[in-house]
């Protein structure tokens, strides 16, 4: 029990004694990765505090990683970096070099003594629930991408309200949470419309469209833009075993549909823009030179990596709206 060091009289809260007491027994070597911590009530009695005060500093600890609890068997440190303040649940959709990009961009920004743990639910939705539910109460802040999965309200509300960011996609059902979004209905309008002139020179314009993974507020837009506009359009799932034909634009978010078509433009004896029209979805390095550079509509992933590295050290409660071009590129 010696570990713990209490004074009434320091002008620090106790909670905040206890915390910087276990610390010093880490630096100090008293406590060692695997070892037991004196139990909650042990503390309590001994150093004449309130259980709730010894708890509180507790879940600091358990907060920054540094500690875990063991369901009937007590505390234990698991983690002798004590520099780690604050930790970051981050959780993505899938792995893409988009979310590379955001990632590396958030990490750049924030300060060192702040870790970020990245997770991924593939679309799936038992697995969000799980990912959410194993890491409650583990972390300061989550950072949630819930993609198109429905009813994720109702997972997120185990998760204090103020520590929840929504990134990416959102729905009216998360509108009272903070974030940043992009506006997939607007975007895919506005952007069509700044590319209307080359667009009219097909004969068809067609979006890849898979539901299970994109946002359905771009197929609205999509359908506002052909509607006003009378563009002659079509919306497919993929583009697995279909030929194209002269005069086709396509509109395609994931990038093996992108490939998929360069691939059969080249088969096809075709000529890219002059032939067949393309325009991707997120830019990348790889879309600046492939082909002499492919059209892109595109947010700015390094941009929200970086707002959102400014509302976590900030402690901002905003929702903001991420930026998004057209880039016009050889392909259109």
């Amino acid at each position: 029990m010696s570990m713990i060091e209490i004074k009434n009289k320091a002008g620090k809260p106790k909670y905040k004694q206890i915390v910087n007491s276990i610390e010093n027994a880490i630096v100090s070597g008293k406590l060692k990765k695997g070892e037991q911590l004196p139990s909650l009530n042990s503390i309590s009695e001994a150093q004449n505090v309130s259980r709730d005060t010894v708890l509180m500093a507790f879940n600091e600890l358990k907060t920054r990683g540094i500690i875990e609890s063991v369901v009937g068997k007590g505390y234990f440190l698991v983690n002798d970096n004590i520099e780690i303040a604050q930790k970051v649940f981050l959780l993505f959709d899938e792995l893409n070099s988009f979310k590379e990009d955001l990632y590396s961009s958030l990490i750049n920004n924030l300060e060192e003594d702040i870790r970020v743990d990245t997770f991924f639910h593939h679309f799936n939705k038992d697995m969000f629930r799980k990912l959410i539910d194993e890491n409650n109460g583990l972390y300061n802040y989550y950072v949630i991408m819930p993609a198109n999965l429905e009813q994720t309200n109702l997972v997120l509300e185990k998760l204090p309200k103020d520590n929840v960011y929504i990134l990416d996609q959102t729905h009216p059902e998360l509108s009272e949470y903070y974030g940043i979004y992009q506006n997939f209905e607007k975007d895919i309008f506005n952007n069509l419309e700044k590319a209307l002139n080359l667009i009219s020179k097909y004969k068809k314009l067609i979006l890849i469209f898979n539901e299970d993974k994109q946002p359905l507020g771009m197929l609205k837009g999509f359908i506002n833009f052909c509607k006003k506009y009378s563009v002659k359009n079509e919306i497919i799932s993929s583009f697995k075993n279909r030929n194209l034909s002269h005069g086709e634009i396509y509109i395609i978010p994931d990038d093996k549909d992108l490939l998929r078509i360069i691939k059969k433009i080249k088969t096809d004896s075709l000529k890219l823009a002059e032939d067949v029209g393309i325009i991707s979805y997120n830019d990348n390095l790889l879309k600046e030179i492939v082909e002499g550079g492919i059209t892109t509509i595109s947010t700015d992933f390094h941009h929200m990596g970086e707002q959102l590295a400014n509302m976590i050290i900030n402690k901002q409660q905003l929702q903001i709206e991420n930026k998004n071009e057209l880039i016009l590129r050889n392909s259109l």
